[in-house]
C-alpha cells in the first residue's frame, strides 16, 4: 500500500426530510445570499424548490435562482451563472440536483472568484486560489459529485470535456434524502449504477501492490450496488435500496477507493469523447467502454481480473483456466449492464464506428499520447478498444 492522505471534509446529512435543514445548514456557514443551481425543472413540479426556498427564507437568508443545466453541462449557463452571482454578491452555491448540476455549480463558484475567463483552470493556463462556497441538495445518485473535488464540464466551442480537481470546490455540506430519487426514470437510476461502479473500478484497476484491504472493500459494495440496482428495476421507491445506492455512489468517488494506489481513469477518458461528441449520459458511454477496456486490458493483471469474477459475480472456478475465469467475469458485467437496460456497444448510443478516427484526435488534444496507469495506452491502444466496442 502506497502512502496517502485521505481528506474528506464535507458534512453528509442522510436521510428522510432531511433537505428542510438546509436553511440551518447555510446559517451554519455565515451564507448571506445564495444561488439556487438546478436543472430543466423537475425540482419546481415536485416541489423540492419550494420546501428548500421555505428552509432557506426561514433562516433569514436571501436568494436567487439559475435553472437550464442539462447532461454534459455547459461552458455557457457556467458564464451566465459567473456573472450572476457577481452582480447579486452571492457567497454561497447551492447545487439542487445531480452530477450535471453539481459540477456547474463547483465551475460557477470558482469563477465568480476570479478575474479571468474560468476555462483557465480546465485548459491548465490557471490554477484555482479560491471559489465561493458549495452545498448541496443531491437528487441523483450517480457521479459523487457530492462528496468529490472533481468537476467535469462542456465547452460548446469545439465540444471539448474536461474535467478538474481541486480542494477549493469540495461541498461544505450534501444533503441526501433517497426519497428525492424515487421518481427518477429508471434509465437515470441504470445510468447512475453504471457510473459509480465506474468510479470504484478507476481505483481498483492498479498497478500498486498490497491493496487487498481496499480491494476487498470495493468488491463488497460493487455487489451491494448491483444487488440494489437490480431490486430498483421492480422496486423504484424501495427506500434500503434507493439508500445503498445514494450512499455507494458518494463513497464511490470521495476518494476513499483510492487510498494506497494509483489511479487509472483511462475508461473515463476514452468516455468523455464518446458523451463529447454524441451528447450521451455519461453512464451510458461508460457501459460501452469498460467491457472494451476490460477485454483489452486482461492480460496486465489477470489474477485481478479473476478475483473481480469470483467476488463480484460469484463466478465458479472448477475445471476453468485463469483467462475462462476473468472473461466470464467480464461477460457478467455486460449482462448486467444489459439487465439493467443499459447499452454495451457502439449502435446503442448512436456512435459510429467512422468516427473512431475523431474520437482518437479530440482524445489526443485532451490527454496527450499515452494516458491511464494500469496499462499505459497510446493512441493506437485507443482506437482498438474503441473498435473492440463496436464488435
Amino acid at each position: 500500500m502506497n502512502n496517502f492522505i485521505f481528506h474528506s471534509p464535507t458534512k453528509f446529512v442522510f436521510g428522510k426530510d432531511t433537505e428542510k435543514e438546509v436553511g440551518q445548514l447555510l446559517k451554519s456557514q455565515k451564507a448571506k445570499k445564495v444561488l439556487i443551481h438546478y436543472g430543466t425543472g423537475s425540482i419546481k413540479r415536485s416541489g423540492l424548490f419550494d420546501r428548500v426556498v421555505k428552509s432557506i427564507e426561514e433562516a433569514g437568508i436571501e436568494h436567487v435562482e439559475l435553472g437550464g443545466v442539462v447532461p454534459n453541462p455547459r461552458d455557457t449557463l457556467v458564464y451566465e451563472g459567473i456573472e450572476l452571482c457577481k452582480k447579486e454578491n452571492v457567497d454561497f452555491v447551492l447545487a439542487v440536483g445531480g452530477g450535471s448540476t453539481i459540477d456547474s455549480a463547483k465551475a460557477i463558484a470558482a469563477g465568480a472568484k476570479y478575474e479571468g475567463d474560468f476555462w483557465d483552470f480546465y485548459a491548465r493556463k490557471a490554477q484555482m486560489e479560491d471559489a465561493l462556497k458549495i452545498g448541496v441538495i443531491l437528487t441523483i445518485p450517480a457521479a459523487g459529485s457530492e462528496g468529490s473535488q472533481s468537476a467535469v464540464i462542456t465547452k460548446t466551442d469545439g465540444m471539448l470535456k474536461r474535467g478538474l480537481n481541486s480542494p477549493f470546490y469540495r461541498p461544505q455540506f450534501s444533503i441526501i434524502n433517497p426519497e428525492l430519487t424515487y421518481t427518477l426514470p429508471t434509465y437515470q437510476t441504470s445510468a447512475g449504477v453504471v457510473d459509480m461502479m465506474g468510479h470504484i473500478f478507476e481505483r481498483y484497476l492498479t498497478k500498486s501492490e498490497n491493496t487487498l484491504f481496499i480491494d476487498r472493500l470495493a468488491e463488497g459494495t460493487l455487489v451491494s450496488i448491483i444487488e440494489a440496482g437490480k431490486k430498483l428495476m421492480d422496486e423504484p421507491t424501495n427506500y434500503d435500496a434507493r439508500a445503498i445506492i445514494c450512499w455507494a455512489g458518494t463513497i464511490a468517488h470521495n476518494g476513499f477507493f483510492g487510498v494506497g494506489r494509483v489511479e487509472d481513469w483511462a475508461s473515463h477518458g476514452l468516455e468523455h469523447e464518446l458523451s463529447a461528441l454524441y451528447d450521451v449520459t455519461h453512464g451510458a458511454g461508460l457501459s460501452v467502454i469498460y467491457p472494451a477496456y476490460m477485454k483489452y486490458t486482461l492480460e496486465e493483471d489477470i489474477e485481478k481480473y479473476k478475483r473481480f469474477a469470483i467476488k463480484v459475480f460469484g463466478v465458479d472456478s472448477t475445471n476453468k483456466t485463469d483467462m475462462q475465469i476473468a472473461l466470464e467475469g467480464i461477460s457478467e458485467l455486460e449482462s448486467f449492464y444489459e439487465e439493467m437496460g443499459m447499452p454495451t456497444r457502439f449502435e446503442g448510443i448512436g456512435a459510429k464506428e467512422e468516427d473512431i478516427d475523431k474520437l482518437v484526435n479530440k482524445l489526443q488534444e485532451n490527454a496527450g499520447k499515452t494516458f491511464g496507469n494500469f496499462k499505459k495506452l497510446t493512441m493506437e491502444d485507443a482506437k482498438k478498444i474503441y473498435e473492440l466496442a463496436c464488435a
